[in-house]
């Protein structure tokens, strides 16, 4: 299933993921910090969702209440219906 979210006070504009039941498989960010993103991207490959939503849930980037992963995390959720 891909899922495709549009992020909210971060850099890049939106995340593309794509699941596998829970595990996922790709994920693709439009905007942002490129090699940091493709590198996030990278480590999440292959991960329990559930898994990567508890790693990466909370994490600001400077002054922001939000990041990437952050953003990330909330796309699954959605994806998840959780």
């Amino acid at each position: 299933m891909k899922y495709t979210y549009t992020t909210h006070g971060v850099c890049s504009r939106q995340i593309q993921v794509e699941l596998d039941g829970d595990i996922i498989k790709d994920v693709t960010f439009f905007g942002g910090c490129h090699g940091n993103l493709q590198g996030i991207s990278a480590l999440v490959k292959g991960m329990d969702a559930h898994e990567a939503i508890e790693r990466l849930e909370g994490i600001c980037c400077g002054s922001k209440a939000t990041s990437c992963p952050d953003q990330l995390a909330r796309a699954l959720e959605e994806a998840l219906d959780i």
